[in-house]
């Protein structure tokens, strides 16, 4: 009973978690430029994460694993979160930040099909198709273009492409991996990857306001060591398309935090919009995808 209750619990609590870092990268953003903000961030994920590895007496990985982990760390954390950060610090709304990734139930379930072989039954495809619209209900007010540049925009969409073929990735390679060891190494990779790109295009400029260092311990503690652990946990033990669905949660979850924290409106449509996500994640997931 007890195991369950976990197991019904870590999709709500991985939402929630997860959520969260959009409204931390709003906290943040202002004091220091995005890939400065994720290159201090991931040196103390790295630290922490060696400490954990060395603790628990982590399994040392073998050489084609450490090439697997690379590889998810530059989609997942590198091109996913440097996309978010670069996005919302060139004028991408936050919530349209959380909506695009949205995109990535449907484009899961597309390569699932091809890549890992999974069945999405109709419904299933109905659920994806419901989930997309409530997303776009969610944020009906939000402006479409607000302030964005291109560069933003393009951030965005490469954002989407790296958290979908980085979690599918993962899925398919990473699943025999010790999270402790594997984890290690991709935030090394996706920290030397952020570097590189902060030195040769930012000034490395930090103010280091009480915002900022909430906003990097949170990230760092709250998002790249929990959700991010337990989003792997959920990969492991779920269809593709079942996983994606919980994405399009987020927006609505990020929303309401909006709401509380930044004072957004929050209307009787956006509201509606989150009931019809909530029966999207349900219906993809009633229904589990055959191989």
């Amino acid at each position: 009973m007890r195991r369950d209750l976990v197991t019904g619990l870590a999709p709500v609590i991985f939402v929630v978690l997860w959520s969260t870092g959009f409204v931390g990268a709003r906290y943040g953003l202002p004091y220091v430029e995005p890939l400065t903000f994720l290159t201090i961030r991931m040196v103390f994920v790295v630290a922490l994460m060696a400490a954990i590895a060395w603790f628990a007496r982590a399994r040392w990985l073998t050489g084609p694993e450490v090439g697997h982990s690379a590889v998810t760390g530059l989609l997942v954390h590198g091109v996913y979160l440097g996309g978010v950060f670069v996005a919302i610090f060139q004028g991408v709304p936050v919530g349209i930040s959380a909506l695009i990734p949205g995109l990535q139930p449907l484009l899961m379930a597309t390569i699932a099909n091809l890549w890992l072989g999974e069945k999405v039954r109709p419904v299933q495809w109905l659920g994806l198709a419901i989930g997309l619209a409530g997303c776009v209900l969610v944020l009906h007010d939000r402006s479409m273009l607000g302030s964005g540049t291109p560069l933003g925009w393009a951030a965005s969409i490469a954002s989407l492409f790296g958290i979908t073929l980085g979690t599918m990735y993962q899925k398919r390679f990473g699943g025999a991996i010790d999270w402790r060891s594997g984890n290690l190494v991709q935030y090394f990779v996706a920290g030397i990857f952020f570097a590189v790109f902060a030195f040769l295009f930012e000034t490395r400029a930090v103010q280091w306001t009480g915002e900022f260092v909430f906003a990097l311990a949170w990230l760092v503690l709250v998002l790249s060591i929990g959700a991010v652990t337990l989003m792997y946990w959920l990969i492991r033990r779920s269809a593709a398309a079942g996983f994606a669905s919980l994405f399009y949660l987020v927006p609505s979850v990020t929303a309401l935090m909006a709401f509380v924290l930044f004072g957004e409106k929050l209307d009787a449509v956006s509201i509606a919009g989150m009931l019809i996500c909530a029966l999207a994640v349900f219906l993809v997931n009633r229904a589990p995808a055959k191989s």
